[in-house]
């Protein structure tokens, strides 16, 4: 693949260079191409408009990143950079590799975004969206076209989580001619290589898309390196101006070592140190989906959406607390733990949207149904090799009094979920709109298999657990001016107990028999727009609860997972971006200078302590503590530069100290599991020179004071421990498009 994409390279500069390039490099050329591309300028960040194909916008506090206009590094998947103007995203930065995403807001969990419904073109792609829905893929980003984030008021279109909406929406095709080829090269620290080519079109009814990606490094720490291959294509037939249909299959496969976490002594000493060096991880993914837009008339538009997941979760590791040593020299080799995941998704949405007249103006329905099947086949706790590469073979039989058996735990675990929703625009006045909305989910979730587990014996069988739930909700816009609004939305959502929550994690752990779901509602109000050209605002306040929190008590020397109590996040999500040179009206001959303003403040708490062992210890009684993970203060400024093809964006992170647990414990414990995380500030530095029509070449800094930090502790894979955050890294791209 490395060998392969150089060829490549060298072959578009000869043909370039035999084409004339001198004609193409002239002064002249270049200045119209860069007067075209200011006056019809592409903001890197937007709002998605009010109506959408069969989507109602309205009264939603959205963001809508625009890949191809940021000057970030993509080449990594670096989230800091890329969500920069999306306010109060707090990102778990653990993983250099940039494979996984790990984001939330508003005082959630970043764990693998599992608090928001991942999309990629607006269809699932998560390991199981209500058993298991963490999010093991994640698009390269050079493939993307724009990245929609929806907060809390997502749940009544789009499922119940309480984050919302995070959908990848990938580039359809290159343009409008029959063949177009682009193609980007990177070379960087610790041994970074990163390959992405793509073909598009469109001949007559028919376009496509496709890409393949290979990214591979050695890793900043000790004991991280990785490689990723991910293909994927895209066909699309205009049947007629009314019918279109398309489908799209995406592969990805990767392997990454896992360095482990440090005690703290160890990561003040050295954070780029690793003791742990035979933890492996991989998912092969692989996502297809299927869908058709008809649009009978102006007024009434269906999307039909059928899409289906078979992806596996493979994991083998030396998985003991930090504090206790891997001995893998000779005899005393340990044995590793070997567990695996396999995911067999199925689902169809189907869509509508009806504008109508009312009072004269123009309102709009939308509704929906949706049916899905989540399979989820899960084997843990297998004696693994004592070698030191990815052998996900078993070495050894365990024992027990029923057996012999491979795993401690062989798990069916299965979702039914049906819903159906509807949300009407009701357009009051020229001005004001109104848009209440309703969604009825029926979930049905349930486990069977064996588990090592004397309490209970091998076998497990938890009675299938079905709840119908209702959620309503209700958004308002009013326009202020013709580019500014006023919004507010307040809708409720619900999180039903997940696959981890129902079956036991370990031989002295147990599990409520009356474990509630947990469900709350989301509040935000806002006020965003443009004034004139040179100002871009949108500044709002919410408000969080979340109601029936599950959390692990310690009680009579066991564990009890169980309904703790209750959190309220409330908070300021502001962003402010100001044009400098067109504020005091300067030519565009100047450039462009823009600096921007990313502030938030996040008071997650604990609000109520349910004393679930009635034991009514003082100690246990975390009411008023703040949530673990979730920082409150998440600040990102920026500067950007623009003239003649060049660009130059840097960016300042400030994010405050966390917590790690809900009895906000300061000191660390030995294995280095609990203890506050302290604040840190990254300083970022990105720049981008377009050469030709053609070619554009890119590079960067990332963290350039080498700031030490570290923003999780893990308590399971990848190791227990405190996770650093890459130092400094520094990367050069190529990109070239025909």
């Amino acid at each position: 693949m490395k060998t392969l994409s150089k060829l490549i390279l060298l072959l578009l500069f000869f043909i370039k260079s035999i084409d004339g390039i001198g004609q193409l490099t002239s002064k002249d050329s270049i200045k119209k191409l860069l007067e075209v591309n200011i006056t019809g300028e592409q903001k890197d960040i937007e709002r998605l408009p009010i109506l959408e194909g069969t989507r109602i916008n309205a009264g939603k506090k959205n963001e809508v990143i625009n890949l191809s206009a940021l000057t970030a590094d993509l080449s990594s998947n670096n989230y800091r950079q890329i969500m920069a103007k999306v306010p109060g995203v707090s990102i778990w930065e653990s993983d250099g590799s940039g494979i996984q995403t790990s984001i939330a807001t508003r005082g959630l969990s970043p764990n693998r975004s599992w608090e928001f419904n991942v999309r990629q073109n607006g269809f699932d792609i998560s390991s199981e969206a209500y058993g298991y829905p963490e999010a093991y893929y994640t698009p390269p980003t050079e493939a993307l076209d724009k990245i929609e984030v929806i907060r809390g008021a997502a749940s009544l279109q789009y499922g119940t989580q309480f984050g919302g909406l995070l959908n990848y929406i990938t580039k359809k095709n290159l343009g409008t001619k029959a063949f177009t080829f682009e193609t980007q090269q990177t070379i960087g620290s610790y041994g970074l290589f990163n390959a992405f080519n793509a073909i598009g079109g469109k001949i007559k009814k028919f376009s496509y898309y496709a890409f393949l990606h290979h990214r591979q490094a050695d890793g900043w720490r000790e004991n991280s390196r990785y490689s990723t291959t991910t293909g994927h294509f895209m066909l699309n037939y205009a049947f007629s101006k009314k019918l279109s249909a398309s489908l799209e299959y995406t592969h990805m496969n990767y392997l990454s070592q896992q360095p482990g976490g440090l005690t703290d002594s160890m990561f003040n000493v050295n954070s780029r140190q690793s003791v742990r060096a035979r933890n492996w991880f991989s998912t092969p993914w692989n996502s297809t989906a299927f869908s058709v837009d008809y649009q009978p008339n102006e007024d009434l538009k269906f999307n039909i959406k059928l899409f289906h997941t078979f992806s596996q979760r493979n994991s083998v590791g030396y998985l003991k607390d930090i504090n206790l040593s891997d001995s893998f020299n000779g005899a005393s080799m340990n044995n590793r733990q070997v567990d695996r995941d396999w995911y067999n998704n199925l689902g169809l949405e189907v869509r509508m949207l009806k504008q109508y007249k009312l009072f004269g103006n123009n309102s709009a329905l939308s509704v929906g149904l949706r049916a899905y099947s989540g399979k989820t086949l899960r084997k843990q706790g297998a004696i693994g090799s004592r070698g030191n590469d990815c052998d996900l073979s078993i070495a050894l039989q365990q024992t027990s009094s029923n057996g012999i058996f491979d795993y401690k735990k062989e798990l069916n675990l299965s979702t039914l979920n049906a819903a159906v929703f509807a949300e009407n625009l009701f357009q009051l006045t020229k001005r004001l709109s109104i848009t209440p909305g309703l969604r009825i989910e029926y979930i049905n979730t349930g486990a069977k298999g064996t588990i090592d587990k004397p309490e209970i014996g091998d076998a497990i069988d938890v009675a299938n657990q079905i709840r119908f739930v209702l959620l309503g909700g209700v958004g308002m816009e009013y326009k202020a001016t013709e580019k500014t609004n006023f919004y507010s939305n307040i809708s409720q959502a619900f999180r039903p107990v997940t696959y981890s929550e129902l079956v036991p994690s370990a031989t002295t752990d147990s599990i409520d028999q009356n474990l509630l779901d947990a469900n709350g509602y989301n509040l935000d109000f806002g006020y965003r727009g443009t004034i004139k050209n040179y100002l871009s605002f949108d500044v709002g306040a919410f408000y969080l609860f979340y109601d029936n929190r599950i959390g692990t008590i310690n009680t009579n020397g066991k564990n009890l997972k169980t309904n703790i109590g209750a959190s309220v996040s409330r908070g300021i999500e502001s962003f402010i971006e100001l044009d400098l040179f067109r504020l005091i009206s300067l030519n565009l001959k100047h450039g462009q200078f823009k600096v921007f303003a990313n502030i938030a403040f996040i008071d997650a708490r604990y609000t109520r302590w349910d004393d679930p062992a009635g034991q009514t210890d003082p100690s246990k009684d975390f009411s008023g503590n703040f949530v673990e993970n979730a920082p409150r203060n998440i600040n990102r400024f920026g500067i950007t530069y623009k003239k003649n093809g060049f660009s130059l964006t840097t960016q300042w992170n400030q994010i405050s100290s966390v917590y790690t647990d809900a009895l906000n414990t300061v000191s660390p414990n030995s294995k280095a599991t609990i203890g506050k995380l302290d604040g840190y500030h990254v300083l970022d530095l990105s720049v981008s020179y377009l050469i030709n029509e053609q070619f554009t070449l890119k590079g960067g800094l990332n963290n350039v004071t080498n700031e030490q930090y570290a923003t999780r502790r893990s308590g399971g894979f990848p190791g227990p421990g405190i996770l650093p955050g890459s130092g400094r890294t520094g990367y050069l791209s190529i990109a070239a498009k025909f």
